[in-house]
């Protein structure tokens, strides 16, 4: 039997891909066999050029409530530029409730930045660079197609790691389709082995091309090395409306999904198309609507949907979000075999998370609940106030108020808004000298409680 001997070609493709292709060695140079050679380094070298002028260094300050006090404190994260007009891309956890944002590009040109519109869903934030109307074109990256990349594909994450300076690391994609149940409603993760670090946040992960397919957002210490970006897939239409609104503009409807196929769960629904509803929120058009429990959604306005894995989910959520709001939505639904019809309107998703206020004396900070953002206090009061933070050594700590505490009444006074909180407490801070104790009417884990606060001492001066 005749030996042959294997000679390997490396090519990178669009993706950054890499495929190799197998011919019988001989005696001839590999120039006169047609093999190509290619510099893995060269690759490599030419892509990061493309994108490395455009990666920024991110410092933000913000206003912070969580530790019974308004406090400010320094957020640094990446961010990278995709227009030459100054538009970047970072996450929302950088420039979440920023007083200021600073941004330095890699020339060393310091610029503010202001926060054009952000999602917390998505974590996704579009800042532009305030520059100069005479400044040159700053550099920008492209968006590339994360729709083509494939496990196993080369890919490098960039950013300002640890507050440093920029950085370039380099591994593969793990998983092009990633679903975190707990970190993204309407999208999916690009998972890769690219070493992410804190600050990272922000920056852009890029194929062998020069191209962004994500922004890193997600990573972890421990268990190797894994981490996780927004796809550009998502970005793509993500950004436009954070251009024309501010915020992504959700719609709302109170479906809650489940796969067909949910092997956390043990549960296996039969058939192989349509989408079931595990529940409905309560007091949601689609409750209204009378959308049931165990309900197989088949289309939504002629549209057929399926989810056949959880890995599903997220596109259906995220075309339920896109419903115009206030205008009638049909349900195509299928009802122990039956099918059936549902006419709901969608509304606006609103705000996901609460406002906040500082107490100073009383040694506590306040929040507005929100059935995004608290869930488990919605379940007790659709609208209220409860302590967000408790300042350690301070006067609520010692009269044993807690955090999640719903304040249902403060002395004589109701009081379900941070407006109201904020009036009750203006009192009693003018008659601290003479009147230095209030009741506090609580809900403790669905238990009223009643908690003298004495706020006499004054723990700043001490």
């Amino acid at each position: 039997m005749e030996r042959l001997g294997m000679v390997a070609l490396l090519v990178l493709g669009a993706s950054g891909a890499v495929a190799a292709e197998t011919r019988p060695a001989g005696d001839r140079p590999a120039e006169d066999r047609g093999l190509e050679i290619l510099d893995f380094r060269e690759v490599i070298r030419k892509a990061k050029n493309k994108v490395f002028p455009a990666v920024v260094f991110v410092k933000c300050l913000r206003d912070s409530h969580e530790r019974g006090k308004k406090t400010s404190e320094e957020i640094m994260g990446s961010g990278v530029l995709i227009s030459p007009g100054g538009e970047m891309l970072t996450n929302w956890h950088v420039v979440d409730k920023a007083t200021e944002v600073r941004c330095l590009l890699y020339d060393g040109r310091p610029f503010d930045g202001k926060v054009l519109g952000k999602d917390k869903d998505t974590d996704l934030a579009l800042v532009q660079l305030q520059i100069p109307p005479d400044a040159p074109p700053l550099p920008y990256a492209i968006l590339g197609d994360s729709t083509r990349l494939k496990e196993g594909d080369f890919v490098m994450a960039m950013g300002a790691p640890w507050g440093l300076s920029r950085s370039v690391s380099m591994g593969i994609v793990s998983c092009t389709n990633r679903y975190l149940p707990e970190s993204g409603e309407y999208s999916l993760w690009l998972q890769t082995d690219a070493s992410i670090s804190p600050g990272n946040s922000g920056g852009p992960l890029i194929n062998t091309d020069g191209e962004i397919v994500g922004i890193t957002t997600l990573g972890v210490l421990w268990g190797g090395d894994m981490g996780f970006a927004v796809p550009s897939e998502t970005i793509r239409w993500i950004v436009p409306r954070l251009r024309e609104y501010g915020e992504m503009n959700w719609s709302w409807t109170g479906l809650q999904l489940q796969a067909l196929t949910d092997f956390k769960r043990n549960m296996y629904f039969p058939g192989k198309e349509g989408v079931i509803v595990a529940e409905t929120d309560p007091d949601s058009p689609a409750r209204r609507a009378g959308v049931q429990p165990r309900d197989r959604v088949l289309r939504i306005n002629g549209q057929p949907v399926t989810a056949a894995t959880e890995e599903d989910l997220p596109a259906i959520r995220r075309l339920l979000g896109m419903l115009p709001k206030g205008k009638p939505a049909i349900l195509d639904l299928l009802r122990d075999g039956a099918p059936v019809a549902a006419e709901f309107t969608p509304r606006a998703k609103g705000k996901v998370e609460g406002e906040e206020l500082d107490c100073p004396r009383w040694d506590l900070t306040v929040k507005t609940i929100n059935q995004f953002d608290t869930p488990n206090l919605f379940f007790y009061r659709k609208a209220g106030a409860f302590i967000f933070g408790v300042k350690y050594p301070g006067n609520a700590a010692a009269a044993g108020l807690q955090t999640q505490d719903i304040i249902l009444r403060i002395g004589d006074q109701e009081v379900s808004t941070l407006e109201e909180v904020r009036e009750v407490h203006k009192a009693c801070l003018a008659r601290v000298e003479t009147e230095p104790r209030v009741l506090f009417t609580v809900l403790r884990n669905g238990l009223m409680r009643q908690v003298v606060l004495d706020f006499a001492r004054d723990y700043e001066k001490e």
